[in-house]
């Protein structure tokens, strides 16, 4: 049976079309997926993302085991509610999920790890806890709501209490603050600005309710997956898994090769920094069609890919992918669509932002 999320009932209301996301019962749209991608790139939307999984961790020696778990190096964590972008890693440095953790004193993280992974990252966590006598809890108690766009902040900020609301419109990019249960982060997932809110699942639903009577569209999936691609971020089980490592996923920004630091997958990651490897790129198809996951691409000297995601770009009316493709500098190539090579420009990622089109 389909785990549902505390705004299921939500869903089901306002007629959402819903599929099975990572074992977990999801909107993949509502009325129209073109809209919601729309309303997020000129207004506000807003995307249950309450399959998520949040984990706290505490202990004295907390700080000391994040950096000895993740590639990104938690030192750059020095203010409370400062957030950070990292990889988890196996030891030959393989990417077991993505994560956000967020810095809340010397004794308390929080992390934020994807559905689909959220059973073996906190197997994982917990393995390697014990060394640090960090304790691990995972807060089933608790969901996440995500509202993104050029209005998101002001309309978010409306509904909070004053005090949280203050310290919220204060809060630069990738930070977070709380007030007792409601803990608001300035992180998203689709290229525009706007809150991810942590709090109880009944607050949640609450909070649902006010954003829907102040105008915020509810968006699917579908539409979470259109942004993110377009944003050049990308998504665990496509663009990035336990086959490889950051450094073939576009994702070596994330790697703190501090010196002296020895984190889980490290040793793996240098010695592949010596030698050639596949890489991940942008493409834009120059003419017909819609690039999509698993096609083929080819360059004129020789060097071959593939696409892990593609898609229409709404905000560019154009079709774009990110793909991992052999070593090589060329700029142009061509992808395989339904038995016929097509030309498709290589670009670096992303490909729209802030509601604007950046190709």
């Amino acid at each position: 049976m389909l785990k549902k999320t505390a705004l299921h009932d939500q869903h089901q209301k306002l007629g959402a079309r819903l599929v099975d996301f990572a074992g977990w019962e999801m909107p993949i749209q509502y009325a129209s997926q073109l809209d919601e991608h729309h309303a997020v790139r000129t207004h506000a939307g807003m995307f249950d993302v309450a399959h998520m999984v949040v984990v706290d961790l505490h202990g004295a020696r907390t700080r000391e085991f994040l950096s000895h778990l993740l590639a990104n190096d938690v030192a750059k964590l020095k203010t409370p509610g400062k957030a950070l972008y990292s990889c988890l890693l196996r030891e030959d440095g393989k990417v077991l999920d993505d994560l956000i953790v967020y810095y809340r004193d010397e004794s308390y993280f929080r992390l934020v790890v994807n559905a689909g992974t959220a059973d073996k990252d906190c197997a994982w966590i917990a393995q390697h806890a014990g060394a640090f006598d960090v304790t691990v809890k995972r807060r089933d108690d608790l969901g996440i709501l995500a509202v993104q766009g050029p209005q998101a902040r002001a309309i978010v900020e409306g509904l909070l209490p004053p005090m949280l609301a203050a310290d919220a419109a204060a809060l630069g990019n990738f930070n977070a603050c709380e007030i007792g249960e409601l803990f608001v982060a300035r992180t998203g997932y689709t290229g525009e600005d706007g809150y991810e809110i942590v709090a109880p699942h009944a607050r949640l639903v609450n909070l649902w309710e006010q954003l829907l009577a102040a105008g915020v569209k509810p968006c699917g999936l579908g539409a979470r997956d259109t942004l993110r691609l377009e944003a050049g971020m990308n998504l665990y089980g496509q663009d990035m898994d336990e086959s490889v490592t950051p450094l073939e996923s576009g994702l070596a920004w994330t790697l703190a090769l501090t010196p002296g630091r020895d984190f889980i997958g490290r040793a793996a990651l240098e010695q592949q920094q010596r030698t050639a490897h596949s890489r991940q790129v942008g493409l834009l198809l120059e003419g017909r069609g819609v690039l999509r996951a698993h096609m083929p691409v080819r360059f004129a000297s020789g060097a071959t890919g593939e696409i892990t995601s593609g898609g229409f770009g709404p905000t560019l009316k154009r079709s774009i992918a990110l793909a991992r493709v052999a070593p090589t500098d060329e700029t142009k190539c061509e992808v395989q669509i339904r038995g016929e090579w097509q030309p498709a420009r290589v670009l670096k990622p992303p490909f729209a932002r802030n509601g604007k089109a950046l190709i």
